[in-house]
């Protein structure tokens, strides 16, 4: 796994009438503050990649559909500078991604119909903090199927 990245395996009850599904409480572990929730979809076989953030961590699920998630540690300090790893998250595998600020990661959607990523940020949205670049650009060592 990449330094600073958490993976925590999700809570789902289910029953007759549907299912509740845990994300975060303000009393986990992983939590620090809140700054905003919001979610996105991703269609089947779209890359929505690649992307960093300066100063914000994300924590990411998946609670409809399946997506793969790939991150990629470039960060001159961290003991797992170079390391590349691909997750697999979805209702098959409803986990609680951290991700914290400086590492690139991107998504691609594994459903037939659009999956829902729930992101809850530590700071709220701003473009000035984030950087991106192409899903082919040859400075993250991964292609995207």
């Amino acid at each position: 796994m990449i330094e600073g990245v958490f993976v925590k395996k999700l809570q789902k009850i289910e029953d007759g009438r549907g299912k509740i599904m845990h994300m975060m409480r303000c009393d986990s572990p992983f939590f620090t503050t809140f700054g905003e929730i919001y979610f996105s979809t991703v269609n089947n076989g779209i890359v929505k990649a690649w992307r960093k953030h300066l100063k914000m961590t994300q924590y990411f699920a998946v609670p409809v559909g399946k997506v793969k998630l790939v991150i990629f540690d470039d960060r001159q300090k961290s003991s797992t500078k170079g390391i590349l790893c691909e997750l697999e998250l979805g209702e098959d595998n409803y986990a609680l991604v951290k991700i914290p600020p400086l590492v690139w990661y991107g998504f691609q959607g594994l459903s037939n119909s659009p999956s829902l990523i729930a992101n809850c940020a530590d700071m709220p949205h701003d473009p000035n903090e984030i950087e991106r670049v192409d899903p082919s650009d040859t400075a993250i060592p991964y292609t995207w199927k």
